[in-house]
């Protein structure tokens, strides 16, 4: 099967440890890692300077991934990547990323988050994919970690084909 290329979105500060888990599985090909020094950069030319970096690096992916932590359900340009994705007719999935840990010492998880697609201003609200199988990570004994990185390992790349099949059945 080919890689799929797809736009990750997730809250930067908080999560961006747990999102290169997440890329470093290499189901999927993302978009371009961008630092954090880059980050400011873009940040310092304004709203539109990044509203223009995500409408470049979203063009050319199939599905927009929402990697969603303790705090991505708040954030603006979270908002305004699920909203590019649906006006442009991309897939869209969310998978809550809580379980996985952190880099802080010792390493942790984070508290899920709430998040729902429900905000996102469109004609049909029902054609948005929130995967229930997806979105909450099943893990047999809780809250290891391990578990929920082999989960997302080894579905990512199904979660994502069920995500655009579904947004083309709904077309």
């Amino acid at each position: 099967m080919t890689k799929r290329k797809v736009f990750f979105s997730f809250h930067f500060a908080q999560d961006y440890w747990r999102v290169q888990q997440i890329r470093n599985m290499n189901a999927l090909e993302g978009n371009k890692v961008v630092t954090e020094n880059k980050w400011e950069e873009i940040k310092k030319d304004g709203d539109q300077a990044i509203k223009n970096w995500i409408d470049e690096n979203m063009k050319g992916k199939s599905c927009l991934v929402v990697l969603i932590g303790e705090q991505t359900g708040n954030r603006k340009y979270v908002k305004y990547e699920i909203q590019k994705a649906w006006d442009t007719g991309k897939a869209i999935l969310g998978i809550h990323i809580n379980k996985l840990l952190n880099n802080a010492k010792p390493p942790a998880p984070s508290r899920k988050g709430f998040f729902s697609f429900d905000a996102i201003d469109t004609s049909n609200s029902t054609s948005l994919f929130e995967p229930k199988d997806s979105i909450v990570i099943k893990t047999p004994s809780g809250n290891s970690s391990t578990e929920a990185y082999a989960d997302i390992s080894e579905s990512l790349a199904d979660w994502v084909e069920e995500a655009i099949t579904l947004k083309d059945i709904l077309k």
